[in-house]
């Protein structure tokens, strides 16, 4: 009994000491309730309330209100994106009122520079930084065309829309070279070539290196400017999962509107009669053109509506990020469909990638980056000439509509080239199936608290298997195309570097602040080429290499290889962040160059004064936020000009035939001469600039430059006796000149938020040296001294003749007796009549003017951001001007009977009742002197400056108090186009940025899609 009620009194004791303990503990958590908002007293929706420490916290509501529990004296990290970071001590309060400050992003961003980053307030060269807010959730088939009109001085120039192939054309600061003039890129530092596999959801910046001073540090691949990417890394704090999907529909920009049957064969035999010939089609064959009684003999027959179809794409990605303070990671996993407008073409790209920062110990930090991408595209091809898709549409442009596509027997009708719908319908393709893997291994040794050290190395590997089948095919009793033939190829390379560096970082006397960055790079480059074709195989269905007739076998190969080794250097300095100076010094040699020329040595140096911080200017801090004047010079190299990898070796090929002992005999000769002295091209650049921002609100950057690329690669002209043709040699010169002008607006009122940023760039382009010749043509194209490369040089139109009096005048006055021998037709009322430019009473060769290139001399873009509560605005726009391109007579249409397909702009062709009309007298086949094929004129040269709504986005931000309670911290949903609409002064329904003359590139393509962002 005694011993029973001993155990019980410890029982109660126990119990009652685990009561009071439980009531300290819960006297130790407290829950807060807050407000947070800016400081015009504006509520933060989304804002990040994070217990400092632990992975413990919540978001603030749409009134900018939040509930957390913590424990007493915890500490709250306060976040919003454009606010600076505020820490709250909680200490005995429940009720908190949060005020954060605006980051003036302008003064306080971090901008990535070669093998570092900066503050942009410090900077003194021309870098533009792109964020990934301007990307995200854009319905974009590679990045590179997604750039367009955000930064300037960045030409970027779409080009075309064929899946995996549609990646644009780059230009920084013009064009400054006749070689290779794309820009250097690289991910996470390493050389990568191409932006366009990359995921748009993996991209945390892009800068853009514009001028010497900030491109120096990558020397001589430096001189068309630098693209450097960043990708995530993970962020201590909260483990987070997220997703971001579309699926979006696509059609193209513009389909080139063309006549219907019957208005073709009305106007076709109006051409006939004009050239004195009877009329194809009678009055009842126009009748059944007309209401489509006969389609099988009188068809009208719509050849874009049987080969472009909808599109569609879809993107996912998933991210996780998270981690402690000593190890961060960041993987993604994404995958890319898309089904392209015109038949069997297609892509799908997975990616996978992984960024992992280590903390060893207080010295020693590893970082890792792994990156796989496996990106497939097919391109379906014809049975004409093979080489993919761009004949397909070249067809479908010329083939007449009378042309029935399928007999009622099921045999497909054809001109003398076949049937582009037949090759689709053979469901045969080029496919690209491509692989590419990243490795980067880096560790970082602090020395010291001022010095670190940076070993890093880093291996990419890339493999395209290419293959193109072409099935041979009976189009009807009277019609094939054969044999059948597989084209197969293997095309691989990889790259191994590594870099070690010395960092410096030093303040003293808290006025004197020195960086010191020292460097050594090497480098080797290997390349590896196969080919293998066959003929005749016994069907379509049997595709291996193997079944093939081995009589008919061809192959090739080889391989390259590229070594080479740099150093480097950077020494930054500022005096009370009021005077800024940097310096870059790089020296590389290349196996590209004799042992003789091998090295380039490639120094730049910078200035910057910050006139805000002056004590001058100390009433005026509040109002003038920034104003910083930048001066640069410069000297940057181009190895990259040639793909000739042994540009200075004279080499021998096989296969030669000589006559020997009377037979023929095997040997080896000498196919073109190259001169050991060949080195780099050299481009001096120097810049001026000036940033300013104002009333917290307002920023304006203004750059002008000037750029002269030296020791241009170019042929160099040989007399007939010399044999072996033009040799290349370091000749050339050329100037880009310009100014670039970006201002921008930022402002918050109570629910609402407006970004407004705008850019506007115009550089000329001058070509200062030929190597000794004055001019290089080059069919409708000229290269000359005082001009912009790749002029058009045509003759010069000058209306219509508007009478057969005024025709038989022109044709007396430039008659071959004065030297005139360009026209080969007689002139008539309606043709395009032509000005004697110098005057001297013929018309010939010299007559032809050099107008604008196919680079525009002005490109500009704006940047619309808007936000009411829980709803977001964005626009996109972009443009260009003074740009201009040639469309020939496959683009506008002409007369040709069967095979060719004018263009409705004919409806509009002069005649005596027609005088003010767009286009000249209808004209058969090219039987006159306003065709193109005979004489290329300023009338077929087209003003192709545009504005284009680039991207238009609409979104809407789920409430916290919705999707919480379901563990769902963000929850976005969205509509996005890309490629809205265009304004332009094209004569015919084509996008501007068409990069063909006879318009068979694949159609730009506009996207709608939806989407939806969650982070959980």
């Amino acid at each position: 009994m005694k011993t029973k009620s001993y155990f019980t009194k410890w029982r109660y004791l126990s119990l009652l000491c685990t009561w009071i303990f439980s009531i300290g503990i819960i006297a130790q958590n407290v829950t807060i309730t807050g407000n947070v908002i800016d400081q015009n007293q504006i509520p933060i929706i989304g804002g990040n309330i994070i217990e400092k420490g632990t992975n413990n916290g919540t978001v603030t509501d749409i009134d900018g209100n939040f509930t957390l529990t913590v424990p007493q004296g915890a500490t709250l990290q306060v976040s919003y994106i454009g606010y600076i970071t505020n820490e709250v001590q909680v200490g005995n309060q429940t009720t908190l009122q949060i005020v954060l400050r605006e980051d003036m992003q302008a003064l306080d961003e971090v901008v990535v520079v070669g093998y570092g980053t900066q503050q942009k307030v410090n900077l003194t060269g021309a870098v533009a930084r792109i964020g990934e807010k301007e990307l995200e959730s854009r319905p974009i088939q590679n990045v590179s065309s997604a750039l367009q009109g955000l930064v300037s001085g960045l030409t970027v120039m779409s080009g075309q829309g064929r899946p995996g192939q549609d990646g644009a054309t780059l230009r920084i600061r013009g064009t400054g070279t006749l070689n290779t003039a794309s820009p250097y890129i690289l991910i996470d530092g390493v050389e990568s070539g191409t932006m366009n596999s990359l995921d748009p959801n993996d991209i945390e910046s892009i800068s853009v290196l514009k001028d010497a001073s900030s491109a120096a540090i990558y020397g001589s691949k430096a001189s068309n400017g630098v693209i450097l990417i960043t990708t995530k890394r993970g962020k201590a704090g909260t483990p987070r999962v997220s997703y971001n999907g579309f699926y979006g529909i696509q059609r193209a920009t513009e389909l080139t509107e063309r006549l219907s049957s019957y208005d073709y064969a009305r106007l076709y035999n109006q051409a006939l009669i004009n050239d004195g010939n009877n009329p194809r089609f009678s009055d009842e064959d126009l009748r059944k053109f007309q209401d489509g009684s006969s389609p099988y003999t009188h068809s009208n027959t719509d050849w874009y509506d049987l080969a472009f179809k909808n599109g569609m794409q879809q993107q996912h990605n998933v991210t996780a990020s998270g981690g402690t303070d000593n190890t961060k990671y960041h993987a993604s996993v994404g995958y890319l469909g898309q089904e392209g407008i015109l038949s069997n073409s297609n892509r799908k790209q997975f990616n996978g990638r992984i960024n992992l920062d280590v903390a060893i110990n207080d010295r020693l930090d590893m970082k890792m980056n792994l990156a796989y991408i496996k990106n497939d595209y097919s391109d379906p091809t014809n049975s004409y000439v093979r080489g993919g898709s761009d004949q397909i549409i070249r067809q479908l442009n010329i083939i007449a509509p009378w042309i029935v596509n399928k007999y009622e027997d099921g045999t497909y009708g054809t001109v003398s080239d076949g049937n582009p719908i037949a090759w689709l319908d053979l469901d045969q393709t080029i496919d690209r199936k491509n692989q590419n893997f990243t490795g980067i291994l880096a560790a970082d040794y602090k020395f010291s608290k001022n010095l670190t050290g940076t070993l890093q190395g880093s291996y990419i590997n890339n493999m395209q298997h290419y293959r193109e089948f072409m099935k041979d095919i009976q189009y009807n009793p009277n019609k094939y195309h054969g044999p059948n033939q597989l084209d197969e190829r293997y095309y691989l390379w990889n790259r191994t570097t590594f870099d070690a560096l010395l960092n410096y970082d030093k303040l003293f006397n808290d006025v004197h602040t020195f960086k010191v960055l020292l460097g050594w790079h090497t480098e080797k480059y290997n390349y590896n080429e196969n080919t293998m074709v066959r003929r005749s195989f016994p069907n379509n269905n049997l595709t291996d290499m193997n079944a093939g007739t081995a009589s008919t076998q061809t192959n090739s190969g080889f391989s390259r290889a590229l070594a080479m080794i740099s150093g480097f250097g950077r020494i930054n300095y500022n005096y009370a962040s009021k005077y800024h100076f940097e310096a870059n010094f790089r020296a590389d040699a290349s196996s590209r160059f004799s042992s003789e020329n091998r090295w380039g040595y490639f120094p730049s140096f910078s200035a910057g004064w910050r006139i805000s911080e002056e004590a001058f200017m100390e009433s005026l801090r509040d109002d003038v936020n920034n104003l910083m004047l930048r001066a640069s010079w410069g000297l940057l190299g181009n190895q990259d000009a040639l793909d000739d990898y042994y540009p200075y070796l004279n080499t021998y090929n096989l296969g030669g035939s000589y006559p020997f002992d009377g037979s023929l005999q095997s040997g080896y000769y000498q196919s073109s001469y190259r001169i050991p002295s060949i080195s780099w091209e050299k481009a001096r650049t120097y810049g001026l600039g000036i940033d300013l921002s104002l009333f917290n609100h307002y920023n304006a950057s203004i750059d002008l430059y000037d750029r002269k690329t030296t020791d241009i690669i170019m042929d160099v002209p040989v007399p007939a006796e010399f044999a072996l043709g033009a040799y290349k040699d370091n000749v050339g010169a050329m100037r880009n000149r310009g100014i670039e002008v970006s201002l921008g607006y930022n402002n918050r009122w109570k629910d609402w938020s407006l970004s407004v940023n705008g850019n506007v760039s115009y550089n000329k382009n001058e070509i200062l040296n030929l190597g000794g010749v004055e001019r290089m043509i080059s069919g409708s194209t000229i290269n000359q001294i005082g001009h912009a490369i790749s002029s058009f040089y045509v003759y010069k139109a000058d209306g219509f003749f508007q009478s057969q009096e005024e025709a038989d005048a022109y044709a007396e006055k430039y008659n071959p007796s004065t030297g005139t021998t360009l026209f080969s037709q007689q002139f008539k009322a309606g043709d395009i009549r032509y000005v004697d430019v110098n005057g001297d009473g013929k018309i010939d060769g010299d007559d032809r003017v050099i107008s604008h290139s196919v680079n525009p001399a002005f490109i500009y873009g704006l940047n619309v951001n808007a936000g009411y509560k829980n709803f977001d605005l964005s626009m996109i726009f972009s443009g260009a001007a003074k740009a201009a391109r040639i469309l020939n007579s496959e683009a506008f249409g002409s007369f040709q009977g069967d095979v060719s397909h004018p263009t409705t702009i004919w409806l509009d062709a002069w005649s005596p009742d027609n005088t003010s009309a767009k286009m000249p007298r209808i004209y058969n086949s090219i039987n006159s002197n306003s065709a193109p094929e005979r004489v290329m004129s300023t009338f077929w040269l087209q003003n192709t400056s545009f504005v284009r709504l680039k991207n238009l986005q609409f979104g809407y931000t789920l409430p916290a108090s919705l999707i919480n309670s379901i563990g769902i911290s963000n929850a976005r949903v969205y509509y996005s186009a890309e490629n809205l609409f265009t304004i332009d002064n094209m004569p015919i329904s084509i996008d501007p940025e068409n990069n063909s003359e006879r318009a068979s590139s694949y159609p730009i393509v506009q996207t709608h899609s939806f989407g939806v962002s969650l982070t959980f």
